[in-house]
């Protein structure tokens, strides 16, 4: 491979470079661009074709545009709760334009009057005035005729965009060529131009066709890193492991099958074949097992462990809360009732299959009684919370684990109950939460797959309705009061415990978290709200403010003394100690309750078949995951279901587009989708992995291709020794880019 290594440029210093000056070196150390690989993967946010400008009067509103301008006027004023608001108003010879700029009151210093200044923004209108919410602004000089990067810059450090783009030109000089993992084959059928022209064209492109075609280039070389990476890790633990080839005759599952009071789905079968060859294999089995509410995965998670109990070793099946923990408890021990196992020490040659229950909640002398029968090896499938990592918690023979909702567990949660055999135990995590295909790709790319997208048969559809005023939310009361009468029950589900916030509290996921912006967007949070009468909203400047979120405790009171009155109503949420949470659950699922009032605690593992209602209150404060979650506690029989999702007043644009999306389908795979449309992928290592390693241009949203070719490529290279100059190529790079630590992370999680 002829050219620079992307790792020889990490090593030379940005204050080589000529146009680099002393005090411009501080400053990009403060932007942490330290060498001229920091400065050249510095990527332009977006382009300005300053070959065809556009005027400030020839914008139409809620459309996109760029004009070029003259500061007339800057100024700064605070709003309620500490907020700032910015204005500069620019002018050309068709009009004036209102820039607004929310929490960025340093924004009116940034500009003097006099001033060219760039814009680029969707135009709306407000009280007569041309506006623009948040817009990009910046000073690009009289670089007219070209097309302009447009770059993340700072103030602070004094660093601009117009110097950056001098800065990368001048490393690109020296560079001249690049290393390209990529041969011809391969960046022909992928159809990519050279590294050496996306990185020329990335940072001085000739049009902007040649800038998009770069960046998606480079796009793929972050995914490629990523995907070899986890593939050649996972080569090596691969031989390095020391796994169990569980040898079963298949009786118990057999009888296990035969004995199941329904008919499993094609897509269950094809599971419990995909589990049973991996279990039969010396490798450890590494399977994430999906599929929508209600699929049944808990039906294929018991095959796996009666597979490796019929081999001689045991089950753990580790879940995040009490509540699940005890419903899984409840539905394995009516499925596995009655099956028995060889047992040579006892009086016929078996004895029945043992399965138990720990938790935080488990007594004292049960507690003590597990421990032992665990380490004897006479308890066969152990099911409980993160109390089975605990101290004091030893297994004779561990060979099979189980983790649902796996990812409500830490990546070390995880790691210590395998580190509890002292074989290679088999691993199968699961979620009920759909991942679109490309972000499991990524973030699971060392785990095999299966997908349960077929509901059992006998299911009935659930109608959803999103009602949005007090007159509409009156039809929820009426269903719910009509569904008691004919003998069945509801949900009520809240965002918070109490009121007053603090330890009361009980948030649901923040549904905007992870939202990655347009590639053409400023780098603020308020580019996605909108409208700017939803941001006056927001900031508490008009009259209207947004009424805090409902309690559960709260919202029971008032549903007792109002619309629910008569009816038996309880009360569920996660700060309840545990020895009144259970008593509730069972009042319910003995038909001993109503409606049940909870927070989020019911999102996972609550099944009660009776149950026909779901009403959730302050629906546009959930995530699209959280919502479908929600909604799959009803509609398990064969009763025709409803599921309410009320909201009041204002809501953000992101929150409509999420309840749309509820009312449109029940497919948790088309939601995860458009989940992933609305939030963008966010990062790959988490809030506390930053800098170089999270992608900065490829994005899960808008490269899904890219992932699953990037695995491909990966894939070759790392088995093929024929490419062996990518191979060394990629494994420079991949010491660069991601850490061990944080490859780690991913690998493990």
């Amino acid at each position: 491979m002829t050219g620079r290594r992307l790792a020889q440029l990490g090593k030379i210093p940005v204050s080589e470079l000529e146009s680099v000056s002393p005090r411009k070196a501080a400053g990009l150390k403060e932007m942490e661009i330290e060498t001229v690989l920091d400065l050249l993967t510095h990527y332009p946010r977006r382009i300005v074709d300053r070959t065809n400008q556009t005027e400030i009067a020839a914008l139409s509103e809620g459309e996109e545009g760029v004009v070029t301008a003259t500061v007339t006027r800057s100024s700064a004023r605070r709003l309620k709760n500490r907020r700032t608001m910015a204005e500069i108003v620019v002018r050309d010879d068709s009009g004036t334009l209102v820039c607004t700029f929310f929490n960025q009151g340093w924004r009116a210093k940034q500009f003097e009057e006099g001033q060219t200044v760039t814009v680029f923004g969707k135009l709306s209108m407000y009280r007569g005035k041309r506006q623009m919410a948040n817009p990009g602004v910046d000073l690009v000089g009289e670089q007219t005729g070209r097309i302009v990067p447009i770059y993340p810059q700072s103030g602070k450090a004094s660093i601009s965009s117009v110097e950056i783009s001098r800065f990368a030109k001048n490393a690109l000089d020296r560079a001249k060529d690049f290393a390209d993992p990529l041969n011809e084959r391969f960046k022909k059928e992928l159809g990519l131009v050279s590294r050496t022209e996306a990185f020329q064209q990335v940072h001085d492109p000739e049009a902007p066709d040649a800038w998009h075609t770069a960046r998606r280039r480079l796009a793929f070389d972050e995914l490629l890193r990523l995907q070899f990476k986890l593939i050649s890790r996972r080569r090596v633990e691969a031989a390095a492991a020391n796994g169990i080839a569980h040898k079963s005759e298949g009786r118990l599952l057999e009888q296990y099958l035969d004995r199941l009071p329904f008919t499993l789905t094609a897509d269950q079968q094809r599971a419990i074949r995909e589990i049973t060859t991996d279990l039969a294999a010396p490798q450890p089995m590494n399977r994430l097992l999906q599929g929508d509410v209600g699929a049944g995965k808990t039906v294929v998670a018991l095959a796996a462990l009666l597979v490796g109990v019929e081999g001689g070793y045991q089950g753990a099946f580790m879940v995040p809360t009490e509540v699940l923990a005890e419903q899984h408890f409840l539905s394995s021990h009516s499925l596995l009732e009655g099956l028995m196992v060889e047992d040579l020490k006892r009086l016929g040659g078996e004895r029945s299959l043992m399965v138990d229950l720990l938790t935080n909640r488990t007594t004292a002398p049960e507690r003590a009684r597990i421990l032992a029968e665990l380490a004897d090896g006479d308890l066969d499938i152990v099911i409980g919370t993160h109390a089975l990592i605990s101290e004091g918690v030893d297994f004779a023979h561990l060979g099979v684990v189980v983790v649902d909702e796996q990812h409500r567990f830490g990546v070390e949660q995880r790691a210590a109950l395998r580190e509890k055999a002292s074989l290679d135990p088999d691993l199968l995590v699961m979620t009920a939460t759909p991942i679109p295909r490309t972000a499991a790709m990524t973030v699971y790319g060392d785990l095999e797959h299966t997908t349960l997208d077929e509901l059992p048969a006998g299911r009935s559809p659930i109608e959803t309705r999103w009602l949005s005023s007090s007159r509409q939310e009156a039809m929820a009361w009426k269903r719910v009061r009509e569904e008691v009468a004919a003998g069945h029950q509801a949900y009520v589900v809240c965002p918070l415990v109490g009121v007053g916030g603090g330890e009361n509290e009980e948030m649901p996921e923040d549904p905007d978290a992870d939202i990655e912006l347009d590639d053409d967007a400023d780098d603020t949070d308020d580019t996605r709200d909108g409208t700017l009468q939803r941001r006056l909203l927001a900031a508490g400047d008009l009259e209207t403010e947004r009424r805090p979120p409902k309690s559960a405790v709260e919202e029971r009171s008032r549903l007792v003394r109002g619309p629910l009155e008569g009816l038996r109503v309880g009360l569920l949420h996660g700060q309840m100690p545990a020895r009144e949470k259970e008593p509730v659950m069972s009042q319910f699922r003995a038909g001993e309750i109503d409606v049940l009032v909870s927070t989020t605690v019911v999102e996972v593992g609550v099944d009660v078949a009776n149950a026909t209602v779901m009403v959730i209150e302050d629906a546009d404060r959930f995530g699209i995951a959280q919502l479908h979650q929600l909604r799959g506690r009803v509609g398990r029989a064969k009763l025709v279901s409803w599921c309410y999702l009320l909201t009041e007043g204002e809501i953000t644009e992101p929150a409509e587009k999420r309840l749309q999306a509820m009312v449109r389908t029940q497919n948790g795979f088309e939601l995860a989708e458009e989940d992933l449309s609305l939030r963008g992928g966010g990062t790959l290592f988490g809030a506390r992995q930053k800098g170089k390693s999270d992608l900065k241009l490829a994005n899960l949203k808008h490269h899904r291709d890219l992932v699953i070719e990037a695995r491909r490529v990966a894939t070759e290279i790392v088995d093929g020794p024929e490419l062996r100059g990518s191979y060394e190529t990629l494994r420079d790079e991949v010491a660069v880019f991601v850490s061990e630590e944080e490859a780690a992370f991913l690998f493990r999680s």
